[in-house]
């Protein structure tokens, strides 16, 4: 256990050395407070606006950063040859699985906490009522998620040569079932076989994450899912990251690092 937190705390150090968060960062910081300043004819809803786009920038800087950052960690150790004096110390493939995984989640638990806060100080402004409990469960979700992105993106790094091709085919896999993946089972029923059964068996294997997207009941004020619901998701996320983590060891674990 040791060894992997060591390895996560390396992965959490590279996040923070490079640019990546501090751009997207500053980015989500100008546009909302640009849209916070813009006053459209003292429009009283406002603030819903402001939420919207804020919560918006959060969901795709933070995806970015997961994404990004968890493609290049083992193509970059493989690169630099560093590799083989790691797992020489001696660490397990396993542990590196894990350690990387870890360190990667942590990292963007990490960034969904100073973007979160950014959040809350910004609607502040606007809506002197915070819901910070929803807000709370929202980023927790939204971390839940993340795991199981950053899981596929891990596997990606074991089966896909170059780090570009791993984050553009994820992110085109994760913006896919944000947008069409509830969507699929409706989809299905309206086509012929064997196209049916095709995108039947897909709807059942991809990961929903869309179901951890709660910025529309953040955005007007609604009931947000409770507590049992909210563990249930976790346990769904967990148990697709766990599968994912898998798969990747045993790729991994077979996968010449020579070449």
């Amino acid at each position: 256990m040791n060894t992997v937190l060591a390895l996560a705390t390396v992965v959490i150090k590279e996040l923070y050395r490079r640019k990546d968060f501090y751009v997207l960062f500053v980015l989500t910081a100008l546009v909302t407070l640009a849209a916070l300043s813009v006053n459209f004819f003292d429009d009283v809803k406002i603030v819903r606006y402001v939420k919207d786009i804020c919560l918006l920038l959060i969901w795709l800087s933070t995806l970015i950063i997961a994404v990004v950052t968890t493609a290049r960690q083992i193509p970059a150790e493989r690169e630099n040859r560093t590799i083989f004096p790691l797992l020489a110390k001696p660490v397990s493939r396993g542990q590196v699985v894990l350690g990387k995984f870890l360190g990667c989640w942590l990292a963007s638990g990490m960034a969904l906490l100073f973007f979160y806060g950014f959040f809350v100080v910004v609607t502040g402004f606007r809506d002197p009522q915070l819901a910070l409990g929803a807000y709370g469960k929202a980023m927790i979700l939204q971390w839940m998620m993340l795991g199981v992105v950053i899981a596929m993106t891990l596997l990606g790094s074991v089966v896909f040569a170059a780090p570009s091709s791993n984050v553009t085919i994820c992110l085109i896999a994760v913006f896919g079932i944000l947008f069409v993946g509830e969507h699929l089972a409706k989809l299905a029923a309206r086509q012929v076989e064997p196209v049916r059964s095709v995108m039947a068996t897909l709807f059942y294997c991809i990961p929903h994450i869309e179901l951890f997207d709660v910025r529309r009941q953040i955005v007007n004020d609604q009931v947000l899912p409770g507590l049992v619901d909210c563990s249930l998701a976790s346990l769904y996320a967990a148990a697709y990251a766990g599968a994912l983590l898998y798969c990747t060891w045993l790729i991994f674990r077979r996968k010449s690092l020579s070449t």
